[in-house]
């Protein structure tokens, strides 16, 4: 474990940051957002491995002074050497730690924080903030190699021990809020996703905490309402177990990789996957992120455009299937484009069936309860 810290520590700056260093004026440094993107399994900046978290760097890298990027390329597969990596997922803690080395060297109190990832790079976002809330994050004076592995030794621990507590308040700021996390249809998909296996894998994963913890403000996760892969059933979070003064889990026409704009060579799609991108900036623009004018003329949106489908390239490969289950949190909603056939509301939902109803909990909380049992897949021809 030392020795994979040591070479994350090593390859730190790798990840193609940008830092606004100091202000105009060259004296005063002022408030700074800070935004991590963590890619999703063979996510890259390569024009055949672009995702939609890849189009957000390209686009804050023009945002101006006051906004600092760091951008973290998913799993890649270079060789057969590679493929338990990214089968398995064993490389999202290198994720998690180099964006929290990163983050540690720059924050200064009065900065925000935008935390934003796709798929299992949306696990390793989550993660991140988990880690946060947890250990804490460290001063830059105390960003060294040694204490970012002592962080994430506390963070693996799960319990604050008293030593730890020592820890944090000795190297880590006394509060380190974090104004978003955004994802793109996270899922977790680590370790050995057979059923037997994965009870001797699972504990490995057991300490990561991707809940939405007293130091998030907002979470927001643009979810796949077509997809139907039972290893990319989707993390959603529970609203009644959180500080976030505002959540939104919105269910978006297409499959995992429109969500996450992973469409390889089908160009065709993307208008597609810009309705959820389209969205996920919107919410960050509204709290405060500075985004280049005229934005949104970059990312044509078309809720008829086609679907990169979940049967493409690796997807063929993925026999377990089954339709997602949709309305297990109140903070959950279709998105306008998802035109969902009424019969399938046509009764109310219970335990079992499929519906739409308003309970007294969703009208309390101002929201709309609902279940879906079977979302389309658009591979079999039912656009949704």
């Amino acid at each position: 474990m030392r020795g994979l810290l040591q070479r994350l520590w090593d390859r730190m700056f790798r990840s193609e940051p940008t830092d606004p260093g100091e202000s105009p004026a060259g004296r005063v440094r002022g408030s700074v957002d800070h935004v991590i993107l963590l890619d999703g399994t063979m996510g890259a900046l390569k024009p055949e491995l672009l995702t939609s978290i890849g189009l957000i760097y390209r686009l804050l890298r023009r945002a101006g002074p006051r906004v600092s990027v760091h951008y973290n390329k998913g799993l890649q597969w270079h060789s057969w050497r590679d493929l338990h990596d990214v089968w398995f997922g064993w490389g999202v803690s290198h994720q998690i730690l180099r964006a929290y080395g990163w983050l540690s060297m720059r924050y200064r109190p009065g900065d925000r924080i935008f935390l934003i990832g796709y798929s299992r790079g949306g696990f390793a976002a989550r993660s991140l903030a988990g880690m946060i809330d947890r250990a804490g994050l460290l001063r830059p004076e105390h960003a060294t190699e040694r204490n970012v592995r002592l962080a994430w030794r506390y963070y693996e621990a799960q319990k604050l021990s008293p030593v730890a507590g020592i820890f944090r308040k000795r190297f880590c700021h006394e509060t380190s809020p974090i104004e978003m996390v955004g994802v793109f249809d996270s899922v977790r998909a680590l370790g050995i996703q057979l059923p037997l296996l994965w009870a001797l894998s699972e504990p490995r994963w057991r300490f990561h905490d991707d809940r939405l913890g007293p130091s998030v403000n907002h979470g927001y996760q643009a979810l796949a309402y077509h997809e139907t892969r039972r290893i990319l059933t989707p993390l959603i979070w529970d609203s009644t177990n959180t500080g976030a003064n505002r959540i939104e889990q919105v269910w978006f026409r297409g499959v995992h990789g429109d969500i996450g704009g992973q469409l390889g060579a089908f160009e065709a799609a993307r208008p597609l996957a810009n309705i959820p991108l389209v969205w996920m900036l919107e919410r960050a623009e509204a709290l405060g992120l500075a985004l280049p004018p005229g934005w949104r003329a970059e990312f044509p949106t078309d809720p008829d455009a086609p679907s990169v489908g979940s049967w493409r390239f690796w997807g063929r490969f993925f026999l377990m299937r089954g339709a997602r289950v949709v309305g297990r949190d109140l903070s959950e909603r279709l998105h306008e484009t998802v035109s969902v056939p009424r019969r399938r509301f046509a009764l109310p939902w219970r335990a079992g069936s499929a519906g739409l109803a308003h309970d007294e909990a969703g009208r309390r909380a101002g929201g709309v309860k609902f279940a879906i049992r079977r979302a389309p897949d658009l591979a079999s021809g039912d656009p949704g």
